[in-house]
């Protein structure tokens, strides 16, 4: 095969960008090569751009959500991929050996870890993935929307986690990308009322094309007391948290019913906030969190089709626009939702 080069960029201190270039090392059996072609900005990216994501230290190669066109194959591909094959990736790296791994929870990794993580991001031209985690886009998909099924996937595992049946009420905090993607699989499953709230009425406008039945500006309105209204003070069955906040985790604790159930799934900047622990006694709720993805990938590919997802994407930008990229989405006032980088 062809000597190819890989440009691939990187958050090397708080708010400052660089790219590195180096060889693409020949591939392993399981392993194919893929031209990205469109790669979305995450929420994690920008805590990694701000240098407030626990879990990662700079510098560090950045962007997971993506989709591109297979450009070279391993040994071992088989039947199972092709040149030219559009497809997406999930970017987790699991250890296959703990005892999560080999029930099949490979999500529950003792060892897990994400592949921008370990200097394969996406934010460049060229990305290696083992062929276990390549997923093949239906022609319903194209590259743009093939970029968002990572963040559609971090979703359905939220919902699928938080067990939604037909006729529950659900309370999202935040629309964001993800929020949006949580409340609209809540209403795919069969919640009867879901209410998404957040700051910005551009977002709740936009929430509303993806099936939202009440959108709420907690500027304006208070959060609390319109589930309360809306439920005749019986409060939510379940809550999404999706901003990573202390406050936002406290209203999605109380805007439950009890027994009720919140997931939280944002990322929170601040290691350690305080909640009221006598809740959990008085009304039974119970808290859990999602993080990531675990056989999540094909059925968001499938739902994806009935969603109308490029509307979540407000601005594109070519790779060399990394920086620019990256301060558009961390800046509210230019009310992006999705920023998306071609290479």
């Amino acid at each position: 095969m062809k000597e190819r080069m890989n440009r691939i960029a990187r958050v090397v201190e708080p708010f400052k960008t660089d790219f590195i270039e180096r060889k693409i090392r020949p591939l392993e059996a399981d392993e194919v090569l893929i031209e990205v072609k469109a790669s979305c900005v995450c929420g994690s990216d920008l805590h990694i751009f701000r240098d407030k994501h626990p879990s990662v230290t700079l510098p560090v190669t950045i962007g997971h959500e993506m989709s591109g066109e297979i450009v070279e194959l391993g040994s071992a591909s088989g039947d199972s991929f092709s040149l030219g094959d559009r497809v997406t990736v999930e970017p987790c790296i699991t250890c296959g050996q703990c005892e999560a791994c080999r029930h099949g929870d490979y999500g529950y990794c003792e060892n897990i870890s994400f592949t921008y993580r370990n200097g394969d991001g996406t934010m460049a031209k060229y990305m290696v993935a083992k062929q276990s985690h390549v997923f093949k886009l239906p022609d319903y998909l194209d590259y743009e929307e093939g970029a968002l099924i990572e963040p559609l996937s971090v979703a359905t595992h939220a919902v699928r986690r938080a067990n939604i049946d037909l006729g529950d009420c659900v309370v999202v905090i935040g629309a964001g990308a993800i929020g949006i993607l949580v409340a609209a699989l809540c209403k795919y499953r069969g919640a009867s009322k879901v209410v998404i709230a957040d700051f910005s009425d551009e977002r709740l406008n936009l929430a509303q094309a993806f099936g939202v039945t009440h959108t709420v500006n907690s500027r304006n309105v208070d959060l609390l007391e319109f589930v309360d209204t809306l439920t005749s003070g019986r409060g939510a069955d379940k809550s999404f948290e999706c901003v990573g906040k202390e406050s936002s985790f406290i209203q999605a604790m109380y805007c439950l019913k009890r027994n009720g159930l919140a997931t939280n799934i944002g990322i929170f900047e601040e290691a350690n906030i305080s909640i009221p622990a006598s809740r959990f006694i008085t009304h039974e709720i119970k808290v859990q969190g999602a993080q990531g993805y675990c056989w999540d990938f094909p059925i968001a590919i499938e739902v994806a089709k009935d969603l109308p997802l490029k509307k979540l994407i407000t601005h594109r930008f070519a790779l060399e626009e990394i920086q620019k990229a990256l301060e558009t989405a961390n800046d509210r006032s230019a009310k992006s939702m999705k920023v998306l980088v071609k290479p």
